[in-house]
């Protein structure tokens, strides 16, 4: 159904805007993830690249230890491809594509010594903050001297307001890039969970871009489309029970890529709003942790908000099986997607 509905809306999308072209690269992403993906799986299960699952997460859980991890190897590389070769004029989609890389990377070697160490810790939290940083750090350097992102800067807001933010663009960027790409991180706990929604929010920013007058931003809208088929191909192997993992091989990647295409086509605001349940999850850990801490007693235990962060498994322990969760999550952001689309800046 998933698959039905994003096909429609972009092929009405294309009927109706000029210059729009969305159809073609969801499709033929989401056909290429599906088979690589398909392909790479017994590979992977050779290589024993098994998903380690933590101590302290949901019991039923651990019946998972051992699924094939890493799938954003096979995925990502799919949809950079393919949305850069749309537009290969372009000069943007490389940078976006080597951030989008860059982060996979990150992702790949924390994922790599996870399975190494057979723990389900890798880099330690500030080394891998610190590689984003770098690499986010430099991709706005370019997008300075290429004059991508306009100075001075303003974020396009609904109603035709703007907020002039001037140079706070840059450290603004680089916290949009290390926050959306962790929140991205913290989703991806459900089989299907952050495929789902992050194919939703890359379609929604897709046709954003289309919607917005002028002629559009046919380029990053169709790398958008391309990054959403190739979740959606790769949900095909991924929703429950799943038979691979993105790990943070790909959910750094699509948080990365998230965070590029809205940098350089103003659409903050927009990636805030239609990527609101990757606010929520990011927010729920920030908030178990911040009241644990505040309430903490002489004998170290504090009280907890949720029954458990990131906030779908707060919804699991409450009874809700697997699938409903992701369901719901999946319906919230598309409601999210379409107050994206009707709150256009």
């Amino acid at each position: 159904m998933l698959g039905v509905v994003l096909v429609l809306v972009c092929g009405l999308t294309d009927a109706l805007v000029a210059n729009a072209r969305l159809s073609l690269p969801l499709l033929l992403s989401a056909l290429v993830s599906a088979l690589v993906v398909q392909w790479g799986v017994p590979k992977l299960r050779d290589l024993k690249l098994g998903q380690v699952i933590r101590e302290e997460g949901p019991q039923a859980h651990h019946s998972k230890a051992g699924t094939p991890t890493m799938g954003g190897l096979l995925v990502v590389p799919v949809g950079v491809l393919i949305g850069g070769l749309l537009s290969p004029s372009d000069g943007r989609l490389p940078a976006v594509a080597a951030i989008t890389l860059a982060y996979m990377a990150i992702g790949g070697l924390d994922d790599w010594r996870s399975l190494t160490r057979r723990t389900n810790t890798g880099l330690t939290p500030r080394g891998k903050l610190l590689l984003q940083a770098l690499a986010a750090a430099v991709f706005l350097l370019l997008a300075a001297s290429c004059s991508w992102i306009p100075a001075p800067a303003t974020i396009a807001l609904p109603f035709g307001w703007a907020l002039p933010i001037g140079l706070l663009i840059w450290p603004l960027g680089l916290f949009v890039f290390l926050a959306e790409s962790n929140a991205t991180n913290l989703t991806d706990g459900l089989d299907g969970l952050a495929a789902g929604v992050g194919a939703l929010v890359f379609t929604g920013l897709g046709l954003q871009l289309m919607l917005r007058g002028s002629a559009g931003d046919p380029a990053l809208a169709a790398f958008c489309l391309a990054m959403a088929g190739a979740w959606f191909g790769f949900l095909c192997h991924n929703r429950h029970p799943a038979r691979l993992f993105m790990g943070d091989t790909g959910s750094l990647a699509m948080g990365a890529a998230l965070s590029a295409v809205a940098l350089l086509s103003n659409s903050l605001w927009p990636l805030l709003a239609m990527g609101g349940v990757f606010l929520a999850e990011s927010l729920s850990v920030i908030l178990q942790v911040w009241v644990f801490k505040a309430t903490k007693g002489a004998d170290g235990q504090g009280r907890r908000l949720f029954r458990m962060a990131p906030l779908h498994h707060h919804f699991e322990l409450g009874g809700l099986p697997e699938q409903r969760v992701v369901l719901a999550f999946w319906g919230a952001t598309a409601l999210l997607v379409l107050l994206g689309l009707f709150l256009l800046p």
